[in-house]
């Protein structure tokens, strides 16, 4: 089992993310990835960039486990889970989240609830800059939902 886990300002090398999951790494014969950029529209406001602030003690050890619940649910190889902080501008990227697995089935649904609970239970808060000010995001009742189709097994 090799995880990582980063909260960084920088951006990262999708190129350089999915090869440190393949690298040596000969028994797992499906990778998926996942990246998150920002986007310029959100729940009709026209977003010009976005800042991500969190608290690192809280947030790391939320991200931790969601891949310890990811890992009790799927047999799972590598996962690599890369989030940024900070100002971020349009079309940058936010998020990488990378998964290897035996069988794709696992790698493509343990990629997709790591989402999910990203969504909902990772500790950031997001500020949108739009065409109207600044804002704080709320969670969206859409996100709740995907993550509740998960059900309960932690």
């Amino acid at each position: 089992m090799q995880d990582h886990i980063g909260v960084q300002t920088e951006d990262f090398s999708l190129a350089e993310q999915y090869a440190l999951l393949c690298q040596q790494n000969r028994q797992d014969g499906a990778v998926v990835t996942f990246v998150g950029l920002v986007r310029d529209m959100n729940q009709g406001n026209q977003v010009t960039g976005l800042t991500l602030e969190h608290y690192p003690a809280m947030t790391n050890k939320v991200l931790a486990d969601i891949v310890v619940q990811a890992r009790a649910r799927w047999p799972l190889g590598r996962v690599r889970l890369v989030h940024r902080v900070g100002p971020l501008d349009l079309g940058d990227q936010i998020v990488f989240v990378g998964v290897s697995a035996g069988h794709r089935g696992d790698a493509f649904a343990a990629c997709e609830f790591i989402m999910d609970f990203l969504k909902t239970q990772a500790p950031f808060w997001k500020k949108e800059r739009s065409t109207q000010g600044e804002y704080w995001v709320e969670a969206r009742q859409q996100d709740q939902h995907k993550a509740g189709r998960w059900g309960d097994k932690s």
